[in-house]
């Protein structure tokens, strides 16, 4: 167990051109899940954990961890599956997502495995819109799940998607006219939230599952175009972990594309820190914003819809 707590906070500090490295645990029973290191802040044994009033069902209890007050959700009973219960010999992740730091409960950790996002794929057409999957990969001839964490936090604490007074202007769609916004997002429940932020603005907008999906619809559209992409397309926002291809690999694509560079590109992600800065820079994104703050996102996308239309 010390060797994976050493490689988590060795690796956090890496980032490869569509690539990630995945941190393997289990719930209760045989199937192994994945979380992408980057999000891994710490992996520890589970501590006492306090049971507060009137807590979430899926919350465990909170623990008191570096001078931190943290939730504690029971990744299993979260998805639908049995309570995990003997937390003695169970194991807390602790990750930060969208801008807040919370521990998830699992029952084992086991290693940390590198991977393309190309290896990365989809979740079955079968699995339904119940399910809390994002991706699936093989590892080892068995499959490993990569679940839909921004659902599952939404669903504990709804995030809001509502503008403040001020922000909200529909006169910025009709200045971009019949072009539309391309939202690009593995988690069904982050394109909705993004969709709902954005429809004050009075967008038009076409939606994408990950970033190979996205630079499909896009040269599809780019080849209706008489010369540039943005005569039908304003604005990308993309995510940046995606299956099949990252929001990383998606921007150099469009960069390096004659027909598409000129179109803006919003790195819209629940990642953070430096090293996503760098990134940015280098692949030629107009912009990066944590997720998840409506009227911060509301303003990036005018901003770079004004200066599309200024330039």
């Amino acid at each position: 167990m010390a060797g994976i707590l050493d490689s988590v906070n060795q690796r956090t500090q890496l980032v490869g051109q569509n690539r990630l490295e995945l941190l393997l645990f289990k719930l209760v029973g045989r199937q192994r899940f994945g979380i992408n290191v980057f999000k891994v802040r710490e992996v520890m044994p589970c501590p006492r954990l306090t049971t507060l009033p009137k807590q979430d069902k899926y919350i465990k209890g909170v623990a008191h961890i570096r001078g931190q007050t943290i939730s504690v959700i029971d990744l299993s009973k979260s998805t639908g599956g049995p309570e995990i219960v003997q937390t003695a010999d169970s194991f807390v992740i602790i990750a930060e997502y969208n801008r807040s730091v919370q521990g998830f409960l699992v029952s084992g950790v086991e290693r940390i495995v590198t991977l393309s996002w190309k290896d990365i794929m989809p979740p079955p057409e079968g699995a339904g819109k119940s399910s809390y999957l994002t991706a699936v990969t093989e590892i080892d001839n068995e499959m490993v799940s990569i679940l839909d964490v921004e659902k599952i936090l939404n669903e504990i604490s709804p995030i809001s998607t509502e503008l403040s007074e001020g922000i909200a202007d529909d006169t910025i769609g009709e200045e971009v006219g019949d072009r539309v916004i391309m939202i690009a997002d593995d988690s069904t429940v982050a394109r909705n939230q993004v969709k709902r932020a954005l429809e004050p603005l009075g967008l038009t907008m076409l939606l994408a599952k990950n970033g190979q999906d996205a630079l499909n619809q896009l040269e599809v559209i780019a080849g209706d175009c008489q010369n540039s992409l943005t005569e039908k397309v304003a604005l990308l926002i993309s995510d940046i972990e995606m299956p099949e291809m990252d929001g990383y690999t998606l921007t150099a694509e469009i960069k390096a594309n004659e027909r598409m560079r000129d179109v803006p590109v919003i790195l819209h992600t629940s990642l953070s820190g430096v090293f996503n800065n760098a990134m940015v820079e280098k692949v030629g994104a107009q912009d990066f914003i944590p997720k998840f703050h409506p009227d911060e996102l509301a303003t990036a996308v005018k901003k770079w819809l004004k200066h599309d239309e200024a330039s």
